[in-house]
Protein backbone atom coordinates (compact mmCIF):
# COMPACT_ATOMS: atom_id res chain seq x y z
CA UNK A 1 0.00 0.00 0.00
CA UNK A 2 1.59 3.40 -1.07
CA UNK A 3 1.39 6.65 1.20
CA UNK A 4 -1.78 7.89 -1.20
CA UNK A 5 -3.75 4.55 0.06
CA UNK A 6 -2.87 4.55 3.29
CA UNK A 7 -3.91 8.37 4.11
CA UNK A 8 -7.44 7.28 2.43
CA UNK A 9 -7.70 4.41 4.92
CA UNK A 10 -6.75 7.11 7.84
CA UNK A 11 -9.42 9.30 6.24
CA UNK A 12 -11.88 6.86 5.89
CA UNK A 13 -11.40 5.53 10.34
CA UNK A 14 -10.43 8.19 11.81
CA UNK A 15 -13.61 9.68 12.98
CA UNK A 16 -14.83 5.83 13.81
CA UNK A 17 -15.55 5.20 17.16
CA UNK A 18 -14.01 1.36 16.18
CA UNK A 19 -11.48 0.48 13.85
CA UNK A 20 -11.86 -3.40 13.86
CA UNK A 21 -14.86 -5.51 15.43
CA UNK A 22 -15.22 -5.63 19.14
CA UNK A 23 -17.66 -3.57 21.40
CA UNK A 24 -17.14 -2.13 25.23
CA UNK A 25 -19.05 -5.45 26.62
CA UNK A 26 -16.70 -7.95 25.45
CA UNK A 27 -13.94 -5.92 26.58
CA UNK A 28 -15.70 -6.05 30.14
CA UNK A 29 -16.04 -9.76 29.38
CA UNK A 30 -12.19 -10.30 28.73
CA UNK A 31 -11.52 -8.86 31.85
CA UNK A 32 -13.59 -10.81 33.85
CA UNK A 33 -12.65 -14.10 32.36
CA UNK A 34 -9.15 -12.72 32.69
CA UNK A 35 -10.00 -12.23 36.87
CA UNK A 36 -8.73 -9.15 36.57
CA UNK A 37 -9.19 -7.16 40.12
CA UNK A 38 -10.70 -3.79 38.52
CA UNK A 39 -9.86 -2.30 42.17
CA UNK A 40 -6.55 -2.85 41.99
CA UNK A 41 -4.26 0.03 41.09
CA UNK A 42 -2.87 -1.77 37.74
CA UNK A 43 -0.37 -0.59 35.15
CA UNK A 44 -2.09 -1.00 31.60
CA UNK A 45 -0.71 -0.70 28.12
CA UNK A 46 -3.21 -0.46 25.22
CA UNK A 47 -1.05 -1.72 22.13
CA UNK A 48 -2.19 -0.30 18.29
CA UNK A 49 -5.18 1.31 20.56
CA UNK A 50 -6.45 3.74 17.39
CA UNK A 51 -8.94 6.65 18.45
CA UNK A 52 -9.46 4.53 21.58
CA UNK A 53 -12.34 2.44 21.75
CA UNK A 54 -10.74 -0.02 23.77
CA UNK A 55 -8.68 2.52 25.52
CA UNK A 56 -12.01 4.37 26.90
CA UNK A 57 -13.64 1.35 28.17
CA UNK A 58 -10.66 0.14 30.16
CA UNK A 59 -10.35 3.33 31.63
CA UNK A 60 -14.24 3.45 32.77
CA UNK A 61 -13.63 -0.70 33.87
CA UNK A 62 -10.32 0.39 35.76
CA UNK A 63 -11.01 3.06 37.79
CA UNK A 64 -7.74 3.34 40.01
CA UNK A 65 -5.38 2.21 36.57
CA UNK A 66 -2.64 4.04 34.80
CA UNK A 67 -3.07 3.43 30.98
CA UNK A 68 -0.55 3.71 28.59
CA UNK A 69 -2.63 4.43 24.94
CA UNK A 70 -0.27 3.44 21.88
CA UNK A 71 -0.83 3.81 18.26
CA UNK A 72 1.58 4.17 15.19
CA UNK A 73 -0.78 6.93 13.64
CA UNK A 74 -0.47 10.36 14.33
CA UNK A 75 -4.16 11.54 13.28
CA UNK A 76 -5.60 8.62 15.55
CA UNK A 77 -3.56 9.71 18.51
CA UNK A 78 -4.66 13.45 18.23
CA UNK A 79 -8.55 12.08 17.94
CA UNK A 80 -7.65 9.79 21.14
CA UNK A 81 -6.54 12.59 23.33
CA UNK A 82 -9.54 14.78 22.26
CA UNK A 83 -11.90 11.48 23.07
CA UNK A 84 -9.93 11.17 26.81
CA UNK A 85 -10.15 14.80 27.43
CA UNK A 86 -14.07 14.38 27.15
CA UNK A 87 -14.29 11.58 29.07
CA UNK A 88 -12.67 13.12 31.80
CA UNK A 89 -9.72 10.36 32.40
CA UNK A 90 -6.44 12.52 30.18
CA UNK A 91 -5.08 12.45 33.89
CA UNK A 92 -4.77 8.60 34.26
CA UNK A 93 -4.12 7.98 30.40
CA UNK A 94 -1.44 8.67 28.46
CA UNK A 95 -1.49 8.78 24.68
CA UNK A 96 1.75 7.90 22.54
CA UNK A 97 2.52 8.23 19.39
CA UNK A 98 4.80 4.90 18.69
CA UNK A 99 4.97 1.59 16.62
CA UNK A 100 4.21 -1.54 18.51
CA UNK A 101 7.30 -2.92 17.38
CA UNK A 102 9.41 -0.39 18.76
CA UNK A 103 7.77 0.30 22.46
CA UNK A 104 9.43 2.59 24.89
CA UNK A 105 8.05 0.47 28.05
CA UNK A 106 10.86 -0.87 30.56
CA UNK A 107 11.44 -4.94 31.52
CA UNK A 108 8.50 -6.06 33.32
CA UNK A 109 6.75 -2.44 33.85
CA UNK A 110 2.96 -3.76 33.15
CA UNK A 111 0.27 -5.79 34.76
CA UNK A 112 -1.64 -6.15 31.72
CA UNK A 113 -1.33 -5.59 27.75
CA UNK A 114 -4.21 -5.13 26.08
CA UNK A 115 -4.38 -5.37 22.18
CA UNK A 116 -7.64 -5.50 20.67
CA UNK A 117 -7.33 -6.59 16.98
CA UNK A 118 -4.16 -4.63 16.06
CA UNK A 119 -1.78 -7.63 16.58
CA UNK A 120 -1.96 -8.23 13.05
CA UNK A 121 0.48 -5.45 12.08
CA UNK A 122 3.17 -7.16 13.33
CA UNK A 123 1.92 -10.63 13.78
CA UNK A 124 0.94 -12.73 16.77
CA UNK A 125 4.07 -14.73 17.26
CA UNK A 126 5.97 -12.16 16.98
CA UNK A 127 3.99 -10.17 19.02
CA UNK A 128 3.99 -12.00 21.61
CA UNK A 129 7.14 -12.78 22.04
CA UNK A 130 8.44 -9.19 21.84
CA UNK A 131 5.67 -7.92 24.33
CA UNK A 132 6.51 -10.57 26.66
CA UNK A 133 8.99 -8.54 28.56
CA UNK A 134 7.03 -5.80 29.33
CA UNK A 135 4.99 -8.17 31.55
CA UNK A 136 5.61 -8.68 35.32
CA UNK A 137 5.74 -12.71 36.08
CA UNK A 138 1.89 -13.13 36.25
CA UNK A 139 0.86 -10.81 34.18
CA UNK A 140 -1.83 -10.79 31.76
CA UNK A 141 -1.54 -10.55 28.11
CA UNK A 142 -5.44 -9.64 26.06
CA UNK A 143 -5.69 -10.07 22.52
CA UNK A 144 -7.60 -10.29 19.78
CA UNK A 145 -6.84 -12.01 16.57
CA UNK A 146 -8.50 -13.14 13.46
CA UNK A 147 -8.71 -16.57 14.03
CA UNK A 148 -10.42 -19.61 11.55
CA UNK A 149 -13.70 -20.94 13.08
CA UNK A 150 -13.62 -24.14 11.87
CA UNK A 151 -11.31 -27.01 10.48
CA UNK A 152 -12.21 -26.31 7.11
CA UNK A 153 -13.68 -23.56 4.81
CA UNK A 154 -14.37 -22.56 1.07
CA UNK A 155 -11.45 -21.91 -0.96
CA UNK A 156 -12.89 -18.37 -1.53
CA UNK A 157 -12.74 -17.52 1.99
CA UNK A 158 -9.34 -19.52 3.09
CA UNK A 159 -7.58 -17.29 -0.13
CA UNK A 160 -8.77 -14.14 0.78
CA UNK A 161 -7.63 -14.50 4.76
CA UNK A 162 -4.26 -16.07 3.75
CA UNK A 163 -3.23 -13.31 1.26
CA UNK A 164 -4.66 -10.71 3.79
CA UNK A 165 -3.00 -11.94 6.70
CA UNK A 166 -1.26 -15.47 6.38
CA UNK A 167 -0.87 -15.99 10.21
CA UNK A 168 -4.40 -16.87 10.27
CA UNK A 169 -4.95 -20.09 12.30
CA UNK A 170 -7.29 -21.59 14.09
CA UNK A 171 -7.28 -21.45 18.04
CA UNK A 172 -5.80 -24.70 19.02
CA UNK A 173 -2.69 -23.27 17.07
CA UNK A 174 -2.80 -19.35 18.64
CA UNK A 175 -3.02 -21.23 21.97
CA UNK A 176 0.05 -23.51 21.05
CA UNK A 177 2.03 -19.94 20.04
CA UNK A 178 1.46 -18.57 23.31
CA UNK A 179 2.35 -21.74 25.19
CA UNK A 180 5.66 -21.95 23.42
CA UNK A 181 6.85 -18.10 24.16
CA UNK A 182 6.18 -18.41 27.61
CA UNK A 183 2.37 -17.69 28.61
CA UNK A 184 -0.21 -20.17 30.22
CA UNK A 185 -3.46 -19.58 27.82
CA UNK A 186 -6.17 -18.91 30.81
CA UNK A 187 -9.51 -18.08 28.12
CA UNK A 188 -10.42 -17.63 25.14
CA UNK A 189 -13.63 -16.82 23.50
CA UNK A 190 -14.90 -15.70 19.54
CA UNK A 191 -16.33 -12.00 19.20
CA UNK A 192 -20.24 -12.38 18.71
CA UNK A 193 -21.29 -10.94 15.03
CA UNK A 194 -22.74 -8.12 16.55
CA UNK A 195 -19.14 -6.86 17.35
CA UNK A 196 -18.72 -6.96 13.48
CA UNK A 197 -22.17 -5.95 11.63
CA UNK A 198 -23.43 -3.34 13.86
CA UNK A 199 -20.19 -1.92 15.58
CA UNK A 200 -18.00 -1.88 12.92
CA UNK A 201 -19.46 -2.33 9.72
CA UNK A 202 -22.79 -0.61 10.08
CA UNK A 203 -21.07 2.54 11.46
CA UNK A 204 -18.32 1.97 8.18
CA UNK A 205 -20.91 1.79 5.78
CA UNK A 206 -23.06 4.83 7.04
CA UNK A 207 -19.36 6.95 6.30
CA UNK A 208 -18.65 5.87 2.44
CA UNK A 209 -21.23 8.59 0.99
CA UNK A 210 -19.10 11.54 3.01
CA UNK A 211 -15.66 9.85 2.61
CA UNK A 212 -16.24 9.71 -1.53
CA UNK A 213 -17.37 13.18 -1.44
CA UNK A 214 -14.63 14.26 0.31
CA UNK A 215 -12.42 12.71 -2.19
CA UNK A 216 -14.27 13.95 -5.07
CA UNK A 217 -15.28 9.87 -6.04
CA UNK A 218 -12.21 9.61 -6.81
CA UNK A 219 -11.17 6.20 -8.50
CA UNK A 220 -8.84 5.45 -5.61
CA UNK A 221 -11.83 6.33 -2.73
CA UNK A 222 -13.53 4.43 -4.95
CA UNK A 223 -11.10 1.52 -4.74
CA UNK A 224 -11.23 1.62 -0.66
CA UNK A 225 -14.56 1.53 -0.52
CA UNK A 226 -15.06 -1.57 -2.98
CA UNK A 227 -12.24 -3.20 -0.72
CA UNK A 228 -14.25 -2.38 2.48
CA UNK A 229 -17.37 -3.64 1.14
CA UNK A 230 -15.68 -6.55 -0.56
CA UNK A 231 -14.63 -7.95 3.24
CA UNK A 232 -18.12 -6.99 4.21
CA UNK A 233 -19.91 -10.01 1.80
CA UNK A 234 -17.32 -12.39 2.58
CA UNK A 235 -18.21 -12.13 6.24
CA UNK A 236 -21.74 -12.14 5.49
CA UNK A 237 -21.75 -15.30 3.61
CA UNK A 238 -18.73 -17.08 5.60
CA UNK A 239 -19.11 -15.12 9.25
CA UNK A 240 -19.44 -18.93 9.96
CA UNK A 241 -15.89 -20.21 9.45
CA UNK A 242 -14.10 -17.25 10.73
CA UNK A 243 -14.20 -14.54 13.41
CA UNK A 244 -11.79 -12.50 16.08
CA UNK A 245 -10.72 -14.48 18.68
CA UNK A 246 -10.09 -13.21 22.13
CA UNK A 247 -6.84 -14.72 24.21
CA UNK A 248 -6.23 -14.15 27.57
CA UNK A 249 -2.72 -15.92 28.95
CA UNK A 250 -0.48 -14.99 32.13
CA UNK A 251 3.21 -14.92 31.74
CA UNK A 252 5.00 -17.47 33.35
Amino acid sequence: MDDEDLQLLIDLHKDAARQGPGSDAETARALDLARIDRAAPLRVADIGCGTGASTLALARLLPTAEITAVDVLPSFVEVLGARLARAGVADRVTALCRSMDDLPFADEEYDLLWSEGAIYNMGFARGVEQWRRYLRPGGVLAVSEITWTTASRPPEVQTHWEAEYPEIDTAAAKLAVLERHGYAPIGYFVLPESCWEAHYYRPLRDRFAAFLARHAGSERARAIVAAEETEMALYAQYGDCYGYGFYLARRR
